[in-house]
């Protein structure tokens, strides 16, 4: 699963950072350049009073919760789901599930006579079963969260029972709740129901993830049961409908309604059944003979088309990597409006989230290949195989997660996979300021907590560690035994460590015991004694708190450069002070500790401007180079910057080009004094070889004293295919007082709605404060979602704060319900921004107050809080 946007624009577009939990990040470089340079952004420490004594005072009392949480155990396995047989359809007016469920049951280690099922606010008649060939009536109690079924004997361990019950479940009933990753526990969602949202397709989908499957069947809802199902849909005869394995039957019942039966015949666990019910368009594609699907909203076939292009591709560089053919029969991939989650995996059928609904125009510069590879992913790890337990859900996403760089380092390049890895890094290291977890974690509150950058991030750069210490052949062959072993089954952590064990020859508990058995990282700092050239002396001091963090063993790498070849030498560090010679014979005067940023670590040197420098001059790897030069971007050594931005503009990297270019902007003096710069940003902005990068020229370029000295080629750019370029070119349009720029020339865009064009449109009309536009607004905002309504909202709410005769009570509803009832949390934050500037209204201010706290996500709560807090101040 995908639980945070992360990069939803992956080069250009941030999103801020609140306590540890990214909603959108940028790829800032990790590496604490000296020990007061924090990692945080300042206006982020601020809002949340960061401070080492109050995050330490967080840690113990973590600590103390922790000790009084049940063990977690894994779920002890009493009976064994053979077989799932639903019969399902759907009550739209009062958002029901109505079903019938036949399961096939057999005692899984001993006798039993007493069956639990797990069935969540279902309204349930008589129970009924087959023993020994007599059908006849079961005696049970329910509480609305489990059937205890009473057997009329005690089945013996081998015999198989069939029980079957009708029932109605009310999804909406108890809901809600959930955590940041899984914003809802509805486990079936009705979107529009009653088909009376503009704009708003009417649509069923499910998300299982952890245990809501039993909102809407009756199952052992545990991550260790396994069953084969079939499921069969009463639909509406225009719909189409997507579920696990592979379509069977298709029958016309009459009177408008169409039964399909979806079986799935290989075994897989209750969180990854799944449904979708939509008027869905369809997309054919395959990977030799496992079909594949995309669906979609229907007039977006060919923005699907473009958004999953490489997802054969990505199944046989899989294959490849692993050694075990898909395993599933076909693979489709669905994308529904207010999805609760990013994505999910689904067995046979992953459901993403609506902002991967685009058009084809749209598509051009989509970059959604990590999520699609992410839930890919997971059909080997998660749905193949499958984490035993909630306490190993890192067994599923620390392997999605490292998907993605795999992908990455294949399709795009090592330069492109490491910036990932920074990226990566830099989300844990966020997290780890609020909370410091073991991997594998056995005493948490909440499952949903499981979720967070520790399970994901961190999870992905310690199987990173990992490969990079037994080197590809072992780690690769360790992956191929692992699956292969434990085909189809229930997995945890030691499963995995003996697979890697068993191939290597190695005892690996050293490695499993400090990353997945113990919380933090290690601290280290370097020394480097260069007083002998051709024997340099590296001093590390570990000084990470070894009360609560393990003494690491760490292994690292060494380089250096003569005459433009790389070197490099590798060493372990396992004391908490230690010492090694380079022995390197060339003469070196400046040497790299994990130039490639493998290291899961916080490194510490003392590093002046000048090795900054020479890094990214002689530096082969992009990483490297990127990291130097955002570094002394922080620092503001704009001398420095100054001299090198040249060369970064030229860079083979496209980040550090577009790095170099945020420079400029910031800095738009240095164009004014270098006619030579401001040329080189101008060919970048006509032929850069990434829309990325040509966007980002022209936003330098709109910094000049006079932009207008280029208008011609701004008006050429707002004819673009890409919305990147167009966006970037209305901007600076929008923002200089040409005469050229009317209201007409506007107008022209108004129609558009994907949200790059929007916002520069909704800032001239805010900049010109031109009336009768809210209608507009509204519209636009209510065919906006996602990352595009969050950046919108902004806008949005300054207008009819400007205009209040134009229905700003209407605005300010449609605020307070977005506030209130998105599952998007940054949407709700979004909503709450807007709603800050219609604060000279005392009953709005009240239903904020109400609002805020009623909100689920304590992140986000703690946001709304602090600012209410400012608010009161300031008023």
């Amino acid at each position: 699963m995908i639980t945070k946007p992360k990069n939803i624009s992956q080069n250009t577009l941030l999103f801020f950072v609140i306590s540890g939990l990214s909603i959108l990040s940028s790829c800032k470089s990790s590496e604490t350049i000296s020990n007061s340079e924090s990692t945080i952004e300042p206006e982020v420490a601020e809002v949340l009073e960061v401070n080492q004594d109050s995050l330490d005072q967080i840690s113990l009392m973590r600590e103390k919760e922790q000790e009084l949480i049940t063990y977690r155990a894994s779920a002890t396995r009493i009976f064994d789901i053979v077989h799932t047989e639903l019969d399902l359809s759907f009550d739209y007016e009062r958002s029901a599930v109505l079903g019938e469920a036949k399961l096939t049951i057999t005692p899984y280690a001993k006798s039993q006579k007493v069956l639990t099922l797990d069935a969540k606010d279902f309204e349930l008649g008589k129970i009924y079963g087959e023993i020994d060939g007599e059908e006849q009536s079961f005696g049970y109690r329910y509480d609305e969260k489990q059937v205890e079924i009473y057997l009329p004997k005690e089945i013996e361990k081998g015999d198989t029972i069939q029980i079957w019950m009708k029932y109605t479940a009310f999804t909406d009933k108890n809901s809600g709740g959930g955590g940041s990753a899984i914003t809802d526990t509805k486990g079936l969602y009705f979107i529009d129901p009653l088909d009376t949202i503009a704009n708003k397709p009417r649509m069923i989908w499910t998300q299982g993830e952890t245990e809501f499957s039993s909102k809407w069947f009756p199952i052992i809802d545990k991550p260790n049961e396994k069953f084969t199902q079939t499921i069969h849909l009463t639909v509406g005869d225009s719909l189409v409908t997507v579920s696990n394995g592979i379509l069977t039957k298709s029958e016309e019942l009459g009177n408008g309604l169409r039964k399909d039966t979806w079986e799935m015949k290989l075994p897989h666990s209750p969180y990854l059944a799944a449904v979708a019910i939509g008027d869905f368009g369809k997309v054919v594609d395959v990977h030799g003979d496992i079909p594949l699907g995309y669906y979609v909203e229907k007039g977006y076939e060919k923005g699907a088309a473009k958004v999953f292009a490489n997802t054969p591709e990505m199944m046989e560089y899989f294959e490849k990597l692993t050694g075990v053919n898909f395993p599933w029969p076909k693979y489709d991939q669905i994308v529904v409006p207010d999805f609760v989650s990013g994505a999910m995996e689904n067995t046979t059928a992953s459901i993403f989230m609506e902002e991967l609904k685009l058009t084809e125009r749209e598509a051009i510069d989509s970059e959604w290949d990590y999520i699609i590879a992410h839930e890919l992913f997971h059909q080997w790890f998660g749905d193949y195989v499958t984490a035993e337990s909630w306490s190993n859900l890192t067994l599923n996403e620390a392997f999605a997660n490292y998907s993605e760089y795999l992908w990455n380092e294949y399709k795009y390049g090592l330069d492109q996979a490491k910036l990932k890895l920074i990226a990566e890094r830099e989300t844990y290291f966020q997290e780890a300021l609020g909370k410091q977890e073991n991997l594998i974690r056995f005493h948490y509150p909440d499952a949903e907590e499981l979720f967070d950058a520790h399970s994901y991030s961190k999870g992905g750069l310690i199987l990173h560690m990992l490969r990079k210490y037994l080197g590809d052949d072992l780690f690769f062959a360790g992956l191929n035994y692992y699956l292969n072993q434990h085909a189809f089954s229930s997995v945890e952590v030691h499963d995995l460590r003996l697979a890697f064990e068993k191939v290597s020859g190695e005892d690996l508990n050293w490695f499993f015991n400090q990353w997945f058995l113990a919380k933090g990282h290690p601290q280290i700092k370097f020394e480097v004694d260069y007083s002998v050239p051709d024997n340099l002396l590296i001093s590390a001091w570990q000084e990470q708190d070894l009360k609560n963090t393990p003494l690491y063993k760490l292994p690292f790498e060494v380089s250096w450069y003569v005459d433009g070849e790389r070197k490099t030498k590798s060493f372990m560090l396992e004391q908490g002070f230690q010492q090694f010679a380079l022995q390197n014979e060339d003469p070196v005067d400046q040497i790299y500790i994990d130039e490639g940023t493998d290291v899961l670590m916080v490194k510490s040197m003392d590093l002046d401007s000048d090795y900054l420098k020479r890094q990214f001059e002689e530096s082969q790897l992009g990483a490297a180079r990127y990291e130097a030069l955002d570094s002394l971007r922080n620092r503001d050594a704009l001398e420095v910057l100054l001299e090198l931005i040249p060369q970064a503009l030229d860079d083979e990297f496209w980040s550090i080009k577009e790095l170099a270019l945020q420079s400029i902007q910031s800095n738009p003096e240095w164009m004014a004094s270098n006619p030579a710069l401001e040329e080189k940003v101008f060919q970048l902005a006509e032929s850069g070889e990434k829309n990325s990068v040509r966007a980002g020229a022209i936003d330098a370029l709109g910094t000049l004293e006079d932009p207008t000295k280029y208008q011609e080629a701004f008006l050429k750019y707002v004819n673009d295919s890409s919305y990147l370029i167009v966006s970037s070119a209305l901007m600076v349009l929008v923002s200089s007082d040409s005469e050229d720029i009317s209201l007409d020339f506007i107008e022209k865009f108004s129609e558009e709605n994907n949200f790059r064009v929007v916002i520069p449109i909704a800032e001239y009309y805010l900049n010109k404060d031109i009336p009768g536009k809210g209608e507009w607004f509204q519209t636009k905002a209510e065919s906006l979602s996602g990352e595009g309504l969050y950046y919108f909202l902004g806008y949005y709410a300054e207008y009819f704060v400007m205009h209040p005769e134009e229905d700003s009570q209407k605005a300010m509803k449609y605020l307070l319900n977005l506030m209130e009832n998105s599952s998007q949390m940054y949407v709700r934050l979004g909503a709450f921004q807007g709603l800050l500037g219609f604060g000279d209204d005392d009953d709005v201010v009240a239903k904020i107050r109400e609002i805020a706290s009623k909100e689920r996500d304590e992140n986000i709560k703690r946001y709304f809080d602090y600012f209410l807090e400012a608010f009161d101040v300031k008023n």
